[in-house]
Formats: structure tokens, C-alpha cells, sequence
């Protein structure tokens, strides 16, 4: 366990010296911990060594779920049109500077994939359209884009080209599928190369899904 801001990070490495990285957010209520099994699910062997990072998320108190405190990126209001702006952008500075440390450990931008599910996909899609250097990809797992109306002003030039991985649960009762396919017509719109994947699950990651994603990782980290 390490530290980067105000983040404890869980590290692990496939091999010494990683050639490239995958910074992987967690979704609501959970931790770092629930996506490390990924590491031995996903065959990178043609990329060489990969660290991957998984940022726990400070606990606050959640609105929806009456104010109990609980792991999260950002509040969540009953009304979901009114989002947490305070609350990303807090956590987007928090994601910057684990993006920064890997840049300083010797990973470039170029060879780092921002990944997420859930709220940890919308803090995924928040920071990396934004981050000033050229991301080597982008992934979004059942989750949704925040703080849209800003996207066109805000969004950065260096990652107007960086390849979008958009997947979700056709069943899904937490986060809507209808939810998802928004965000990826908005993304199309302003020009981001999107590939959607939607499956037939709930809430979660399937098998078929990490076989597609780890397609698409030796595609853009190759």
C-alpha cells in the first residue's frame, strides 16, 4: 500500500521494471481491493511488465444513501441531475496526482490507461478527457460521463484522439444502460473514438467483458 495526495494505493506489478501503467477506480461503497483479481485475468504478456494501480476512495457521507459515510469518488443526490461538482473535481485533482507520480516513476502518459467502473468510470471519463497529456486509453465500465455540459469547453486537445473502451450491463438496475449509450452519443458527437461493448449482466463485469478489454489493451498499448 502507497500513497499518492490524499489517495492510499494498492500496487502490483506483473513484472520488474513495467513498461506501461492501468490506474483502475473502484465504484461506489467498494475499494482498491475489488478489481485487483483483474490483474491475473488479464494476459498482457505481449505489452511486458504492467503495473497496475488501484486508488482508494476517501469515505464521505453519501446523500442517497442517507448520509451514511462510505467510500466514494463524489455525493450522490437523489435528484441525479444534481451532481456533486465540488466533490469531482476534488477527486479529479486527487487522480491527476497519481497520474503525475506515475509520469515521475517513468511511465509516460502515452503508455498509461485510466480506467474505472461505475462512479470510478465517471472519474475515469472526468479526468482523462481532460488530462493535458496524451493518455495511451481510456476505459469505462458501467458507468456514465459527469459533468457533461462542461465537456466542450474543458476538455483537452492531447487526448482528442486517445481510444474510448465504453462497456455495460444491458440488465443493469444501478446505473441505466440507457445512461451509458448517452454518454457514448455525446462523446461520438464531439469526435472521440468510442468502442461500445454492452453485454447481458446487471451491475457488474463478465467474463466476455474483460476478454474484450484485454483485446482493446494490447491494441493500445501494443
Amino acid at each position: 500500500m502507497s500513497e499518492s495526495a490524499n489517495l492510499s494505493l494498492i500496487e502490483l506489478e506483473t513484472g520488474p521494471g513495467p513498461r506501461a501503467s492501468i490506474v483502475l477506480m473502484h465504484g461506489l461503497g467498494a475499494d482498491g481491493n475489488d478489481f485487483v483479481p483483474l490483474v491475473d485475468e488479464l494476459d498482457l504478456g505481449a505489452v511486458g511488465p504492467v503495473r497496475f494501480v488501484f486508488p482508494n476512495a476517501p469515505s464521505i457521507p453519501v446523500t442517497i444513501n442517507g448520509g451514511y459515510i462510505m467510500p466514494a469518488w463524489y455525493d450522490i443526490a437523489p435528484d441525479r441531475a444534481r451532481e456533486d461538482e465540488a466533490g469531482l473535481r476534488r477527486s479529479r485533482a486527487a487522480i491527476e496526482a497519481v497520474l503525475a507520480r506515475e509520469a515521475a516513476r517513468g511511465i509516460p502518459p502515452e503508455r498509461t490507461v485510466l480506467a474505472g467502473f461505475s462512479q470510478g468510470c465517471a472519474m475515469a471519463l472526468l479526468t482523462g478527457l481532460r488530462h493535458g497529456q496524451r493518455l495511451a486509453g481510456i476505459v469505462g465500465m458501467s458507468g456514465y460521463l459527469p459533468l457533461a455540459g462542461t465537456l466542450a469547453a474543458e476538455r483537452s486537445e492531447a487526448n482528442q484522439a486517445t481510444p474510448i473502451f465504453l462497456a455495460h450491463g444491458r440488465q443493469d438496475d444501478v446505473i441505466a444502460v440507457e445512461r451509458s449509450l448517452a454518454t457514448r452519443d455525446a462523446l461520438q458527437a464531439l469526435g472521440y473514438r468510442v468502442q461500445w461493448h454492452d453485454y447481458p449482466m446487471g451491475h457488474s463485469v463478465c467474463a466476455q467483458e474483460v476478454a474484450d478489454l484485454n483485446r482493446w489493451l494490447l491494441d493500445v498499448l501494443a
